[in-house]
């Protein structure tokens, strides 16, 4: 029986976004490679055209912080029904969260994982938890996980309290060269709040979790990091008080790095006035001053990735009353247009009192979704940097011009709960190729 001859596939009218630079260019791929990028591409015979006029064309994207809920939360996703998701927010990677029943504290469940990522659209990079069940108490195998390929261990939704035991994490990670991702909640400080603590809280009538429920967790990892002379990722940084405090231990040479999430960058506490829990999240969505400090973080490279955060979870769990409802928003499919729109376009220009945010580039997307969150996770190589003949046809294409409504009923994940619902938003990505293949077109997903 013949093989089949991988397809050949045209980018045209394209300005490519790489490195730091923009120039016009098509792209031809076959199979899973770049074959030929130019100005002037004669189109093969028999290739199939995929038009990119008057849009950017991208190295796709790497997410960081993705909640799959395989195993044990299948009515609120899947490993097939979130990778499509984050096919078409043009994600070609995304790092799968160890917060599933049971928990990925071992290898055998990091296996079982594996094995159910055959279909994915996307690249699944599987973290473990730090501790055994995520219970604080004990810490996993990391010398055996590290073996199996795991590069990420966090306890995520939970933080490590333990002092002694996060040292001891810190201390082996650094020998193993592995990455110590910490979920920053001291919950002596939360007090079982379920918002921001401030204005809205009391207004409200919302038990609130204050600031410095992430703020005396950064302090205290970051005291372990410079002790240990060791390395730390900080998820989700929520508060302008955390981000200062990561901005100057940068400055003093610690060897950390930090992400952010499109809500916090975007929403703040105010949107709970309708006591919908769509607006639920943990950290929770805090003032304008935090949405400006989580921004001016951006800017000015304190924070070195944009992670989507992407937490499904089932129709009749958060239609609960928002003290009963789980913390979490889904944001694989929005993540890039939200950024896009409130930092680069400039859609929601914001000023509170000595702060502003600041104007990106396209370029500096690429390093927030692709260039910083590929080095974080280990994952990096050619076509996470360049588009160029002899690397991996990972590509998205973004149309900066569309203008696009968020409805429920097409979401591609199990779950609606988006706090962009029938919202417009700014530009949205128009193809996704992941290993050469079209897994979507035109904002459609191909499988």
């Amino acid at each position: 029986m013949a093989v089949a001859e991988p397809r050949a596939i045209v980018i045209k009218g394209a300005t490519l976004v790489e490195d730091g630079t923009e120039r016009r260019a098509d792209v031809h791929t076959v199979g899973g490679s770049i074959v030929e990028v130019s100005r002037e591409l004669e189109v093969p015979s028999g290739a199939q055209i995929l038009d990119a006029s008057d849009c950017y064309l991208m190295p796709a994207f790497v997410d960081l912080h993705t909640h799959l809920r395989e195993p044990g939360g299948e009515r609120a996703e899947t490993v097939t029904t979130g990778s499509r998701a984050a096919a078409l927010g043009g994600y070609r990677c995304v790092v799968a969260m160890p917060n599933t029943v049971p928990a990925i504290d071992s290898v055998a469940m990091v296996e079982f994982l594996r094995s159910l990522c055959g279909d994915a659209l996307c690249d699944v990079e599987i973290s473990a938890a730090i501790t055994v069940g995520r219970l604080g108490e004990s810490l996993v195998p990391f010398r055996e996980l590290a073996a199996s390929g795991v590069r990420i261990f966090t306890d995520d939704g939970r933080g490590v309290q333990d002092d002694a035991l996060m040292a001891e994490a810190l201390a082996i990670a650094r020998e193993l060269g592995v990455v110590v991702a910490q979920h920053c909640e001291d919950e002596s400080h939360a007090r079982g709040g379920h918002m921001h603590e401030g204005r809205w809280s009391s207004l409200l009538g919302i038990p609130g979790q204050p600031s410095s429920t992430e703020e005396v967790m950064v302090a205290r990892d970051l005291r372990l990091v410079r002790e240990l002379d060791a390395s730390m990722h900080f998820l989700h940084l929520s508060t302008e008080g955390a981000i200062e405090l990561v901005r100057r231990a940068k400055a003093e040479g610690l060897r950390i790095t930090a992400e952010a999430t499109p809500h916090h960058l975007s929403l703040t506490h105010a949107e709970v006035a309708t006591y919908d829990a769509r607006f639920k999240v943990n950290p929770p969505l805090r003032t304008e001053r935090d949405v400006l400090a989580v921004r001016d973080g951006i800017g000015d490279h304190t924070i070195d990735a944009i992670a989507t955060d992407h937490a499904p979870h089932s129709p009749e769990t958060k239609d609960e009353p928002f003290d009963c409802a789980p913390p979490g928003m889904i944001g694989l499919e929005t993540a890039f247009s939200v950024a896009y729109g409130e930092l680069v376009a400039r859609d929601n220009l914001r000023v509170a009192g000595d702060l502003a945010s600041r104007p990106l580039t396209i370029a500096d997307l690429v390093r927030l979704f692709v260039t910083h969150p590929a080095r974080i996770a280990r994952v990096s190589g050619p076509s996470t940097q360049l588009i160029g003949a002899g690397n991996a046809a990972d590509l998205v294409v973004f149309d900066p011009s569309e203008r696009w409504t968020v409805h429920l009923e097409d979401t591609a994940s199990r779950s609606q709960n988006t706090p962009y619902a029938n919202l417009n938003l700014t530009g949205r990505v128009r193809h996704t190729l992941y290993r050469g293949e079209p897994v979507v077109i035109d904002a459609t997903a191909q499988r």
